[in-house]
């Protein structure tokens, strides 16, 4: 097989007749993430026997030649924008940022600059690849605009398909850390529901019933009870839902301090914080959420990488309060 170069034709012959399209090509050309492909099909840059093909699910006879035209990727419509970065780790082909809480990952209708996009597209300048066919960091993974902690990001197509294919599989380890309201019991255990969008309210997302929805299974540890009030746990993920953490915890009856829309302060939950544990719970300004570790395998060296990161100041401030009412009890 021949390497990806843009402005050229690429040559294969299928290796297995049978398979969708998009999927032999992305077998066999490891450097193109299979939406990249998809988008390269649905465009008629493919071709067998002088016939364009646009169907991403055409199944690939024995021994066909395909032509694949991958154009220069496109300078993206998004600008740049000085803002800072906690950048904890920087190679050729990915970062690893510590988010504040407040930054936005990427730009929509309700925010078109001032994101971690925007930061990341001044910071890495002309070192990003075509990911999807523009100039651009690929955003691998999200965190809510107000959860803090580690997300990776992709500088190249090729580090993107791989990230994102060990997502798909589920070897990444992602560990958060959340102050609930109540203490969960069991300490230890799993919660498992599927998550779609309540019928109630469609900006928020729920457990619905198991034919409906996406399956989402979240493990839980309890880490430190402050009295029967409030506790700070970690999160694990094996799958990746919209909100999935902050709906999940609810569900269970335990959702996070400071969650604006699962996590409703009533006055029996007030009742039983300090003066001072009830400020900062009620000044937070954002659920008690952030992301503490991170790791999966480099796309490049195949090496196993693992971050962490400290709490941020808001919550490790809200910690050390409810701890103190914990022992002035």
């Amino acid at each position: 097989m021949s390497d990806v170069l843009a402005d050229s034709d690429v040559h294969l012959v299928a290796a297995e007749a049978g398979l969708r399209l998009d999927r032999a090509l992305a077998d066999a050309l490891p450097d193109l993430s299979r939406s990249r492909i998809k988008h390269l099909i649905s465009n008629g840059l493919v071709s067998t026997a002088g016939a364009t093909i646009t169907d991403p699910s055409y199944r690939v006879k024995p021994a066909e030649v395909f032509s694949v035209t991958v154009p220069q990727p496109a300078e993206s419509a998004l600008v740049g924008e000085d803002i800072p970065l906690d950048i904890v780790f920087e190679d050729e082909s990915l970062l690893v940022i510590d988010k504040p809480a407040g930054l936005t990952v990427h730009p929509g209708a309700g925010q078109p600059s001032g994101t971690l996009v925007n930061a990341l597209i001044a910071h890495c300048g002309n070192s990003l690849s075509g990911i999807g066919g523009v100039k651009r960091p690929g955003i691998v993974h999200r965190l809510d605009k107000d959860t803090s902690g580690l997300i990776v990001v992709a500088k190249s197509d090729s580090a993107h398909a791989s990230l994102a294919a060990q997502f798909e599989a589920r070897t990444v380890d992602r560990a958060y850390r959340a102050i609930v309201w109540g203490v969960p019991m069991p300490p230890n255990g799993e919660i498992e529901g599927n998550i779609g969008r309540s019928h109630r309210n469609r900006t928020k997302m729920t457990v619905v019933r198991s034919d409906r929805g996406k399956p989402a299974l979240t493990r839980y540890r309890l880490l430190r009870a402050f009295g029967d009030t409030t506790c700070l746990v970690e999160c694990c993920l094996a799958t990746g839902r919209t909100h999935q953490i902050r709906v999940h915890m609810t569900h269970i009856g335990h959702p996070l301090i400071g969650d604006p829309v699962y996590g409703r302060t009533t006055s029996n939950r007030r009742a039983g914080l300090s003066t001072e544990a009830a400020k900062m719970a009620n000044s937070l300004g954002r659920q008690a959420l952030h992301a503490v570790k991170l790791g999966f395998k480099h796309p490049v060296s195949g090496a196993r990488l693992k971050f962490e990161s400290k709490l941020p100041q808001d919550m490790q401030l809200l910690k050390d309060h409810l701890n103190s009412d914990t022992f002035q009890k």
